[in-house]
């Protein structure tokens, strides 16, 4: 019997390589499959939403539709998570709607999460909240999280310390908040703020956890720190990312030092930033292919928006298509361009 004329395996095999970082073969498995249950269209609107495929996920749920399959709870959490990812507002809040209207599904606290960081991303900060007062269901962590994560982005430090201290009395234990709440004051020039959170984070034993990136290469597993000297090949990939970051600043790449620590000149924040674990991967993993090769990294933290530059600048430098799955979502690096359109 063939992968593809078992329901429940061939569901998994596209969830798999959702998860992998190949959306182009889950699609195609998807397609081989002799049947479809509302998991299996579940999981490709899934995946391409993961992706940042927003406008592919919707398609696949309007053909799940069309098929009278009947979307469940957890398809409507990825049909507005891929909304999410995307910044389409007018659909998540349709089917937001739609979903407890049409198809008798109460939202719960997902589907909240989900619009709130819909809402957040798009500057919509006081409508977010907003919404969390009106919540049926106790908003939890997710839904806090999803806020105070947009308050970055739009630099609204007044609902970001709304924000936190929820999430402080929901966890207080979690570095998370202390550093993004910190990370936001940084944004603004709140360095008092910033060290009032670090003494915070001593006083409760907590210590942020470091940021590292993966990158499989030739079937080894490679692990890059920040500013990593570990690695045998060190002195050709740092040497490789400076050629990199000439080449890069020849086209107009300048360094976004907005969160890097006030209190060191600017040479050693601009050096800081370049040796970030996601940028000596990708060093390692173009230096280590043949022109052509996907290459494919996995960052334990969100990955930042200097390096999310840097990234796709390399992408038109190189002829190589890199993949970059961070803590939130997977971001396809080709020819300049990044899935996510800067959307993240």
């Amino acid at each position: 019997m063939g992968l593809e004329e078992n329901v429940f395996v061939g569901t998994s095999v596209v969830d798999m390589y959702c998860k992998c970082g190949r959306v182009g073969m889950a699609r195609r498995a998807f397609d081989r499959m002799k049947e479809k249950n509302v998991k299996s269209w579940t999981a490709m609107v899934a995946g391409y939403g993961m992706h940042g495929c927003a406008r592919e996920a919707l398609e696949v749920f309007y053909e799940m539709i069309s098929a009278r399959v009947i979307p469940n709870y957890i398809t409507f959490v990825s049909v507005l998570a891929a909304c999410s990812h995307a910044g389409l507002l007018d659909e998540g809040w349709h089917w937001f709607r739609t979903m407890e209207h049409k198809f008798g599904i109460e939202p719960g606290v997902e589907h909240y999460g989900c619009m709130i960081d819909l809402l957040g991303r798009a500057g919509f900060l006081k409508e977010a909240y907003d919404l969390i007062k009106e919540m049926k269901v106790r908003p939890d962590f997710v839904v806090w999280g999803s806020l105070l994560a947009a308050c970055r982005i739009h630099k609204n430090v007044e609902l970001a310390e709304i924000s936190a201290r929820k999430l402080f009395q929901i966890d207080s234990s979690n570095c998370g908040y202390y550093v993004l709440l910190s990370n936001i004051y940084a944004d603004v020039g709140r360095w008092k703020d910033v060290e009032r959170m670090r003494i915070l984070m001593k006083n409760h034993g907590l210590v942020k956890p470091p940021g590292f990136s993966l990158v499989e290469v030739k079937g080894g597993v490679h692990v890059f720190l920040v500013g990593d000297r570990e690695h045998p090949q060190h002195e050709k990939i740092y040497k490789y990312l400076e050629e990199l970051t000439l080449k890069m600043q020849e086209i107009g790449y300048v360094p976004n030092m907005t969160s890097v620590l006030h209190d060191v000149d600017e040479e050693e924040k601009e050096m800081t930033l370049r040796v970030h674990s996601e940028k000596l991967a990708v060093a390692f993993g173009i230096m280590s292919t043949v022109p052509g090769t996907t290459v494919q990294i996995i960052k334990n933290l969100r990955v930042c928006s200097d390096c999310h530059t840097a990234i796709r600048l390399i992408s038109k430098i190189v002829n190589h298509e890199i993949v970059v799955r961070d803590s939130k979502r997977f971001h396809h690096f080709r020819d300049g361009i990044c899935s996510c359109r800067d959307y993240w």
